[in-house]
């Protein structure tokens, strides 16, 4: 460090620095979505001197009305956003247009860059010079909605009827735990079960909060303005590790791609996280049917509570628990464990249907 630079200055979050040249000191704030319209040529399109201008004085903040998620191009991680039109490529936009742009979902929320990515879609949609970058969704590779989250924690036993029928007590507190980034999957993956060290695979299709920005010492009332957005997910979990082995609870639940998300992050805007439908299927059979408007502690609660003990981060997910109708919950002489070639489907209302196999 040269002594033009400034001390970096570390705030709780290995990603976030201020005063430092790794991320912008404005980057931190939640700002409303622009509403400055679209200038436009007569026939209706935009041009790229259009698009360009329309960056120019765009503020850092959290994107809004948007569909995202993470594919795979050349081997590298991409932001794409789902439209009408198809899955945009935002990195190939951003090129076609020669503007600026976030390039991977985990860059989007850790530089705050929602703002300036809801003036590139709308940009994008409206120029003919960005046609290439629209693409099929049948044609791209997904990946883990979000790819380098600082912290993946989860929450046990957080419904009340699954509390029920595992015969455990409600909580007075959110029960936490986690996971490591070596169990993120992806949409349409396959999970390669860890045979040789377990045998009783169990599904647990769950909310995941995606935070947006910075939260410390916050309040259920203002917590879920922290959100960036919301997507589904799955706490797979090995339930001898978990519990056969003397309450191994990280063991159980963080072998390699027991964490898949996706296939979308819908932003917080358009979805009311305390009452949204609920299911798994497996084998096309209903397993879990149910709403998250039986949580114990809601979506703000989780955060609050959460914050109060350690820094949120922009780009950390948290797992909100899992409904009633997962194996451990069935009488054992009914428990049939998943096992290579299951195909397992899950679905949080608004969010997408997550999908992956067993092998």
């Amino acid at each position: 460090m040269t002594n033009a630079e400034p001390r970096v200055q570390f705030d709780g979050c290995s990603n976030c620095q201020i005063g430092g040249k790794g991320v912008d000191e404005n980057k931190t704030g939640i700002l409303k979505r622009t509403t400055t319209p679209i200038k436009k040529k007569r026939n209706g399109n935009e041009t790229q001197q259009d698009a360009r201008q329309r960056f120019n004085g765009v503020k850092h903040g959290m994107a809004s009305g948007l569909i995202l998620l993470t594919m795979v191009r050349q081997g590298l991680y991409c932001l794409g956003v789902k439209t009408d039109r198809g899955i945009l490529d935002v990195r190939r936009a951003a090129e076609l247009l020669h503007v600026p742009a976030p390039a991977s979902m985990d860059d989007l929320l850790q530089n705050a860059d929602g703002a300036r990515l809801n003036v590139l879609v709308n940009a994008a949609l409206h120029s003919p010079a960005a046609n290439d970058a629209f693409t099929g969704e049948e044609s791209i590779e997904y990946g883990p909605v979000v790819t380098r989250p600082e912290k993946i924690i989860c929450i046990g036993l957080n419904y009340r009827r699954h509390a029920k029928e595992v015969n455990l007590a409600i909580p007075k507190q959110p029960v936490l735990f986690s996971k490591f980034n070596n169990a993120l999957s992806a949409h349409k993956r396959t999970i390669k079960l860890p045979v040789q060290v377990a045998e009783k695979f169990d599904y647990e299709t769950e909310l995941v909060i995606v935070m947006g920005k910075q939260a410390k010492n916050v309040t259920a009332q203002d917590a879920l303005s922290y959100v960036a957005g919301y997507c589904t997910g799955n706490d797979f979990s090995a339930r001898d590790l978990q519990f056969d082995t003397g309450g191994q609870w990280l063991v159980g639940k963080t072998p390699d791609q027991f964490a898949p998300l996706g296939p979308y992050m819908v932003t917080a805007d358009q979805v009311n996280p305390n009452k949204l439908k609920i299911e798994c299927r497996v084998n096309g059979e209903l397993r879990q049917s149910s709403n998250t408007d039986d949580f114990i502690f809601n979506s703000a609660e989780i955060i609050s509570y959460i914050s109060r003990h350690m820094t949120l981060c922009a780009g950390d997910i948290i797992f909100t628990g899992t409904p009633e109708g997962v194996i451990l919950g069935y009488p054992k002489e009914k428990q049939v464990w998943l096992k290579a070639g299951d195909h397992i489907a899950c679905k949080v209302e608004g969010l997408g249907e997550l999908q992956f196999d067993l092998a």
